[in-house]
């Protein structure tokens, strides 16, 4: 099976490009929703969160305030390293554990593993490809404050997250979603070809 690993940044359009692939035929594992199961009640990082940042960031119905979280360590780097510290160990067993499953099911299949950090932390070694999602910064920043984040909290994100053009370097292949979405469309459709080739 190919394990591809498809990153970027803040809003930068790994998720629609993830979607994309998965309605061609590709595998999809979402490396912010199993870092969101990780952190609900109950989940394997849960307590070690709670027990770190405090009862300040839970909410009266025992979940996580993620947004008060995300106040708290996205302007300080040593709090987002201690954050990840506690969380991604989790997610990279849950997303090996489902790419050995995937593996056994369809072995000539092509799993995708979407992911804001795979190169950062270092996981992009576990992949046969790497491809990032690209626009420009300050797109990242107008389509995060769509989303509803402030200008601060978007350029605080920004800041700790490594620059597009620097993840350039290690990627197989880059999609441009600065453009239209049926022009990201054609790149992916381009792209699945590419792969599906390679896991032949």
């Amino acid at each position: 099976m190919l394990r591809v690993g498809l990153t970027g940044g803040l809003a930068s359009g790994k998720s629609f490009v993830g979607r994309a692939l998965a309605e061609l035929g590709c595998h999809l594992i979402q490396a912010d929703e199993l870092g969101r199961q990780a952190m609900e009640p109950g989940g394997e990082a849960y307590e070690a969160v709670v027990a770190e940042f405090g009862p300040d960031v839970v909410r009266p119905d025992g979940t996580l305030d993620r947004r008060k979280l995300a106040a708290m360590v996205f302007d300080n780097g040593d709090r987002l390293a201690r954050l990840n510290a506690l969380v991604h160990p989790v997610v990279i067993r849950r997303e090996e554990e489902i790419l050995a499953e995937l593996a056994e099911r369809d072995p000539h299949g092509i799993a995708v593993v979407e992911a804001a950090i795979l190169i950062e932390n270092g996981s992009y070694r576990r992949f046969d490809r790497i491809v990032l999602a690209w626009c420009r910064p300050e797109q990242q920043v107008e389509r995060a404050m769509e989303r509803g984040l402030t200008r601060e909290e978007a350029l605080a994100r920004l800041k700790q997250q490594m620059p597009l053009d620097e993840k350039r370097k290690y990627a197989h292949y880059v999609i441009d979603t600065s453009g239209s979405r049926e022009d990201t469309l054609r790149q992916v459709r381009q792209l699945y070809r590419m792969l599906r080739e390679i896991a032949s």
